[in-house]
């Protein structure tokens, strides 16, 4: 069990991070389970959290939201958790760079300034974990999701070269990997694709109407593989309690067999194997 160690998780409205803040909880984790609308903090401060707002597109709220957290703790963070992140589906041509800018805001650059923010703290402090919440579609792409795909990429590499930097100091710095988990992420995903994507005006309208708009409309149904988000908790627990933790963790199948295909498959060939797939 874990005593009085303290930990903010970002994007706690609901699937992965909402899950994670309450298994922490039950260890004993003094948890700071942060979302980006205030009705969704105030849901969760009726369960008993403490929810400050944290909106990593907003750098005066994610300084006051660091701030609250830090004033309640008496100026310590044990660990960071950062897992808030949204898409915008659509075909890579007809995505505008003003879509790829809010996708870049939250899921990278935001996500780099909190980083950043707590680093100061754990090196003072002397100790600290720093988690970021990848996915299967760092390791590989997948048609339709571009913008996603590249905003953790990108993660990947800005956090690997960070947990290299970080080897002189006492910080953790440790990627999670999840493939399909239930969420509301694609559900989420609708109106940032009504915003930008035009795809009645795209050449591959046809292609929307048989392959993206199904996905996106139709009720939700269990993807082949998929867990609950209590399948990423149960990871984050041991990258945060393992006196050594591993450098990444893969979570669901899919990922498993990704990080195998980027080993072992030849460009070509693993095109060929994700094209099928969709």
């Amino acid at each position: 069990m874990a005593d009085s160690r303290s930990i903010l998780i970002t994007g706690c409205s609901s699937g992965i991070g909402y899950a994670a803040a309450q298994g922490l909880r039950a260890r004993g984790w003094r948890v700071f389970a942060s979302c980006r609308k205030e009705e969704d903090c105030v849901r969760l401060r009726a369960e008993g959290f403490e929810s400050p707002r944290l909106d990593y597109a907003d750098e005066a709220c994610m300084a006051a939201a660091l701030s609250e957290v830090l004033a309640a703790t008496g100026g310590t963070l044990d660990a960071l958790f950062n897992n808030g992140a949204f898409a915008c589906p659509g075909a890579v041509e007809d995505l505008p760079t003003g879509a790829m800018r809010e996708v870049f805001e939250t899921n990278l650059f935001g996500l780099h300034g909190l980083t950043r923010a707590v680093i100061p703290v754990m090196r003072a402090q002397g100790h600290g974990r720093i988690l970021q919440c990848s996915s299967v579609l760092g390791l590989v792409p997948a048609p339709w999701r571009g913008a996603y795909v590249a905003s953790k990429y990108a993660l990947e590499g800005l956090t690997d070269v960070l947990r290299i930097e970080m080897r002189d100091t006492p910080l953790h710095i440790v990627l999670i990997e999840p493939g399909p988990i239930t969420s509301r992420i694609r559900a989420n995903s609708v109106p940032h694709f009504e915003r930008w994507i035009d795809w009645q005006a795209s050449p591959r309208v046809q292609q929307y109407r048989d392959r993206l708009l199904p996905r996106l409309y139709a009720p939700p149904k269990t993807d082949r593989f998929e867990l609950p988000p209590s399948a990423v908790t149960r990871v984050l627990i041991r990258a945060l309690e393992a006196p050594r933790p591993r450098p990444r963790y893969y979570v669901t199948v899919p990922t498993y067999i990704a990080g195998a295909m980027r080993r072992l498959l030849s460009t070509r060939v693993s095109d060929w194997l994700t094209a099928r797939a969709q």
